[in-house]
């Protein structure tokens, strides 16, 4: 009988039938004839279905061109491999004009702020400065480059008035590299060698990253002391006494070894504790020994709640601090732990919420309901509780799924409908070219913006019409990521997806690849006769009649919800 049970369960993963195991969708439409009334109360805001839109501070939209040019960062370098203007006032500026509102996105993810190493190197691709952000040089400075703390103030105060949450990239693994204007930090500090192999646990971690990245000595508890160079920087700009006694105020407070780790992490901490930001994006997550991450996300809460007491005006909700991991390689279909090949870590276990998931780039050219009911099965059986971040382009995975932006629709239908949270990256709604002439390497995926293209080019504004349906529908529906779904019909395509929070409780269907002109869709044992249902993405009403609903235009698409 043992046997029989298991031999069912799997089939019923397998093939979609119910079989009223505990990871079946269940709903309460026991009678089908019975219209469903939808109810008032509006949709939370759930981590775990966010719609997050990631960007490149410097490459998204310039607002300040007299904040382009600092430290004197003159020299020619590389195609795309200088700073091209982008800032954080021009991230606010979108925010204000509507556009993340209108793409359907609840929080943005932009690349590390904080001051970068003034001089360039060389990694046989022509000179690169630290454009991208991942190369801290003060973690306790913006970048002038990409604006002011005022700049960072503003920003996060205009997402939270639109009800967008802002994550923050954050490093905690490594310094800039070493150049003429960057000296190497201490050897208590860092370690400049060797390079990481990652064949094993030891020499993922306690290594570099790559040449010239030296190393923070995260897994040390001994206390070192400030290098001389950044305590010079502090007192030249006016600060040093400021930032020694909040220093010696956290680590009373901590009772932490001043250890390098404990030094960056209060650094980061301090911007939830000023800007009420909602989570961090976390840089090069395996290449840090796990307990630090536990220890952050500890100071992370720390500060938010701190600041939530400070501001109960301001408080979006009572959501915990967000940690999202990017521990390279990880895929939802391992489940939940990172094999190094010699150690299995969870990282869910220390501190994040989230991880990156790299999966969905090669699942995105499966089936849908293959891909569908695979990442809902793994979602509320081995990842119940947790989530993972879903993306197809991003700053360096040099596979993207469509490489030459010749399926912008699919990649909308993949990204926004597949379950759990999903990333866009900037661009990936306008068809941004992820192949530069003249680029190498990452460069290629980094190209400023492409808003001409989106105010001129016709094929890009239906694709991008495209991405907004189905962006506000998820956004509206938290049903979408973190529901649970089930295949109503294999042709014309149709699923369902069912969330529940107490008293909440949203239900959707989608319709995909439906035939042109009149359609029949299926919605029996979802919604009852007699419900009236809104197709948003031709802006219909309907009503439910011998389990199907009918409708009539050129869309291949269709996303179904109750009418109120």
């Amino acid at each position: 009988m043992k046997k029989l049970l298991i031999a069912m369960t799997i089939l019923s993963f397998l093939f979609g039938c119910n079989t009223g195991g505990k990871d079946t969708v269940k709903t309460d439409q026991d009678n089908p004839e019975e219209p469903e009334q939808p109810m008032e109360k509006a949709p939370p805001f759930v981590w775990e279905s966010a719609n997050i839109y990631f960007l490149l501070t410097d490459r998204f939209n310039n607002a300040v061109p007299d904040n382009d040019v600092f430290f004197e960062r003159t020299d020619t370098t590389g195609v795309l491999r200088g700073f091209e203007g982008g800032d954080i006032a021009g991230i606010t500026q979108k925010l204000e004009e509507g556009y993340f509102t209108d793409l359907g996105i609840n929080a943005i993810w932009f690349t590390p702020v904080v001051e970068q190493i003034h001089g360039a190197t060389d990694e046989g691709t022509g000179l690169t400065y630290g454009y991208h952000g991942y190369w801290a040089k003060d973690w306790t400075a913006i970048d002038p480059s990409f604006g002011t703390r005022n700049d960072l103030e503003k920003l996060v105060k205009i997402a939270h008035s639109k009800g967008i949450r802002v994550l923050l990239d954050v490093v905690l693994n490594h310094t800039g590299p070493v150049t003429k204007e960057d000296p190497v930090w201490p050897e208590e500090w860092v370690r400049t060698a060797p390079t990481c192999e990652f064949t094993t646990y030891e020499n993922t971690i306690a290594c570099t990253l790559v040449a010239n990245l030296p190393d923070i000595l995260t897994e040390s508890d001994e206390a070192v002391e400030l290098p001389d160079a950044l305590l010079a920087k502090w007192k030249e700009e006016g600060r040093l006494s400021q930032e020694l006694d909040e220093l010696n105020l956290f680590f009373e407070r901590t009772g932490y070894p001043r250890a390098p780790r404990f030094y960056i992490i209060k650094w980061l901490a301090d911007y939830i504790h000023e800007y009420g930001v909602d989570g961090f994006r976390v840089d090069t997550v395996k290449h840090v020994n796990e307990n630090a991450w536990a220890e952050l996300q500890k100071e992370a809460e720390y500060a938010f709640q701190t600041w939530k007491k400070k501001h109960p005006d301001l408080v979006l909700d009572n959501s915990p601090f967000y940690m999202v991991g990017e521990v390279y390689g990880y895929g939802i279909s391992g489940g939940r732990p990172f094999d190094f090949g010699d150690k299995e870590v969870d990282y869910f276990d220390n501190g994040f919420k989230s991880l990156i998931n790299f999966d969905l780039k090669t699942d995105a050219g499966r089936d849908y309901e293959q891909v569908f009911r695979k990442y809902s099965y793994l979602l509320h059986s081995k990842l119940r509780g947790k989530s993972v971040l879903n993306y197809l382009t991003s700053h360096d995975d040099g596979s993207p799924f469509d490489p030459e932006r010749k399926k912008p629709y699919r990649s909308a239908n993949m990204l926004l409908l597949t379950p759990g949270a999903s990333q866009v990256y900037y661009g990936d709604e306008t068809m941004r070219p992820l192949q530069v002439e003249g680029a190498e390497g990452d460069a290629n995926l980094r190209s400023f913006m492409n808003w001409s293209d989106l105010d001129s080019l016709p094929e890009v504004q239906k694709a991008h019409e495209h991405w907004k349906k189905l962006g506000q529908f998820r956004r509206d529906h938290p049903a979408i990521g973190a529901g649970k779904h089930k295949r109503l019909a294999k042709k014309p395509y149709a699923f369902s997806r069912t969330y529940t929070d107490g008293e909440y409780k949203d239900k959707v269907v989608v319709g995909l690849d439906l035939p042109k002109g009149k359609k029949s869709i299926t919605v029996k044992g979802f919604f009852g006769d007699g419900t009236r249902l809104r197709d948003t993405y031709s802006n219909t009403e309907v009503m439910v009649k011998k389990g199907k609903v009918i409708l009539e235009n050129d869309f291949d698409t269709a996303l179904l919800e109750l009418v109120e």
